[in-house]
C-alpha cells in the first residue's frame, strides 16, 4: 500500500469548498452526536522564538464515512519577516481506522484554511438572516479569502466590505474579487454595519464595538488565552454559539470577559452542533435567536478531518497528488 502526498496546490486544485462546508456540517453533527474522539488540543509553547506548536487528533464516524487524522500545527507571527514563511504551517496525516494506514499526509496550512471558512460557513447557514446580502471582512489576510468563498456558498454575497491595518492587503483582495462582487475597501465599523461580518485578526483589545441590528458575527480570529476582537457590550447582547465549551471559555472570543465575569453559562445560547442537530433552533426557527449572532470559533481537529477526508477522496478519484511509500509493510 502506498501512502498520497497532497501538497498546498493539490489540496487547493483538487478540494471543493461547498463539498468542505457540507463535510465540516457532519463533523459538528457528529459532535454533537457523541460519534467522535477527540481529546484536547495540547500546545508546546516556544517564547523563544515567539510561536507554539499545537497537536490535534481526532476520530470521527460521519455515518456514511469514518476518518482520522492527527494534525501538527504552529503558530509564529514573526515568521513572515524573518524566515519569508507562513504565520501558520501545518501537517495532516490521514489514517484509515480500520488498520491504522496512513492514507495521505496533507498539506495543513490549506486544509486550516479551508475548514476555517467552512465553519464561518456552517455557522452563517443557520444563523445569519437568510436574506443576507452583505459580507464584512475584518482582516484582509489568507483567510478573508477563505471566508468570502465559503459563505458564499449558503448565502447570495452581493456586496463585500474588507478592512484592515495593511491598506496593500486590501487592495490585493479587491483585484482578486472585485469582477464577482461589489467589493470594496472600508472601515471597521463600515464591514461591521454588514449581513454578516467576520473578524480575523489576532487583537488583545477589541476593535469591533457596533454591529448592525441583526448582523451574524463570525468571530474567528481568537484561538488563544488573552485575545478579544469584540467588545463586551456586543457579546452580552448577543445570542453566543460556540464549536466547544472547554476551547471557548479558555482561548476563543469569550475568554477575557468569561475569565472577568462578565460571561457565564447562561450567556451561551448554544454549541454549533446543537444547532446542525436540529437539537436547539437555528436563526429564523420557532425560538432561534433574533438580533445579533455570534459564533465563537477556535477550531476542532473534527474539521480538519472532515476537511481531509474531503481532499483525499477528490484527490484519490481523478489521481493526483503523488504516490510514496511512507510505511513498510512487511512483518
Amino acid at each position: 500500500m502506498q501512502t498520497r502526498l497532497l501538497s498546498a496546490a493539490d489540496v487547493t486544485e483538487h478540494t471543493t469548498t461547498a463539498d468542505v462546508v457540507d463535510a465540516v456540517e457532519e463533523a459538528f453533527g457528529a459532535y454533537a452526536r457523541g460519534d467522535v474522539q477527540m481529546p484536547a488540543k495540547s500546545y508546546i509553547d516556544l517564547p523563544r522564538y515567539n510561536g507554539d506548536f499545537r497537536s490535534m487528533p481526532a476520530y470521527m464516524d460521519a455515518g456514511e464515512w469514518d476518518a482520522a487524522a492527527v494534525k501538527w500545527v504552529n503558530v509564529h507571527p514573526d515568521n513572515e519577516d524573518r524566515f519569508e514563511l507562513p504565520t501558520v504551517m501545518g501537517v495532516i496525516v490521514y489514517s484509515d481506522p480500520r488498520n491504522a494506514f496512513p492514507l495521505a499526509l496533507l498539506d495543513g496550512t490549506t486544509i486550516t484554511r479551508l475548514r476555517t471558512g467552512a465553519a464561518a460557513a456552517v455557522a452563517t447557514r443557520h444563523l445569519a438572516p437568510e436574506d443576507a446580502s452583505s459580507l464584512g471582512l475584518v482582516g484582509a489576510g489568507t483567510q478573508a479569502y477563505a471566508q468570502l468563498e465559503a459563505i458564499a456558498t449558503v448565502r447570495d454575497i452581493d456586496e463585500v466590505v474588507v478592512t484592515d491595518v495593511d491598506p496593500e492587503a486590501v487592495a490585493d483582495f479587491v483585484d482578486v474579487f472585485e469582477n464577482a462582487y461589489d467589493v470594496r475597501g472600508g472601515s471597521i465599523e463600515e464591514a461591521a454595519t454588514c449581513d454578516i461580518v467576520s473578524t480575523l485578526t489576532p487583537v488583545e483589545e477589541p476593535i469591533v464595538h457596533d454591529v448592525g441590528p441583526n448582523t451574524h458575527v463570525n468571530a474567528m480570529g481568537a484561538d488563544a488565552k488573552g485575545k478579544h476582537e469584540i467588545a463586551d457590550s456586543v457579546l452580552e447582547d448577543a445570542a453566543i454559539v460556540i464549536d466547544d465549551y472547554e476551547q471557548c471559555t479558555h482561548s476563543g472570543e469569550i475568554n477575557v470577559p468569561w475569565s472577568e465575569g462578565r460571561l457565564d453559562d447562561e450567556d451561551i445560547y448554544a454549541e454549533l452542533g446543537d444547532i446542525v442537530t436540529d437539537t436547539v433552533s437555528g436563526r429564523g426557527e420557532p425560538g432561534g435567536p433574533e438580533g445579533v449572532t455570534v459564533f465563537d470559533s477556535t477550531g476542532l481537529a473534527i474539521q480538519d478531518v472532515a476537511a481531509s477526508h474531503v481532499a483525499y477522496e477528490q484527490a484519490e478519484a481523478v489521481d493526483a497528488g503523488t504516490l510514496f511509500s511512507l510505511v513498510g509493510t512487511e512483518i
